[in-house]
């Protein structure tokens, strides 16, 4: 029988993984949406796709440690995000600027995420570790794609 603890370790990451997921359709949707003379961009939110992948493995590998599934869906705010940014599409186009904003956010969503995540009392010092590491991970995408938003609105 599953301890409470192991429960609420699971649900946190779960949540993880399900911001992940969101995190990859949304870079998807982004490839979409890309003009051939935005093609820089492609390279970045393909690595971004990568990397959450990679982080659903090691958190899904936590997940089957404690006898839980992966969950394949996105969060609850991953669709609200995407309906976002769908409608923000619309009144904006898709330019560079609005899709890298677009991306912002998204990546503001999941360093939200990763930092409710740490405050949990729910993961064993070994598991914040993992996420510590995969919200750094996600800093310097987040980093990268603010100063490329910003390059365009400067010049």
């Amino acid at each position: 029988m599953e301890t409470l603890t192991t429960k609420d370790t699971n649900s946190v990451l779960s949540d993880l993984i399900k911001i992940n997921n969101d995190r990859i359709e949304g870079y998807e949707k982004a490839l979409h949406e890309l003009k051939e003379e935005h093609a820089d961009l492609r390279l970045l939110f393909l690595q971004a796709i990568d990397q959450s992948r990679n982080m659903k493995i090691s958190l899904g590998t936590e997940l089957e440690v404690n006898g839980a599934d992966m969950p394949s869906g996105t969060s609850g705010g991953g669709s609200i995000y995407r309906a976002w940014m769908e409608l923000k599409a619309v009144f904006t186009g898709h330019s560079r600027h609005n899709i890298l904003a677009n991306c912002e956010y998204g990546e503001d969503a999941a360093q939200k995420a990763y930092e409710s995540a740490l405050s949990s009392e729910h993961l064993p010092a070994y598991l914040s570790d993992l996420v510590l590491q995969q919200k750094n991970q996600l800093k310097v995408v987040h980093d990268r794609i603010k100063t490329l938003r910003d390059e365009r609105t400067t010049q």
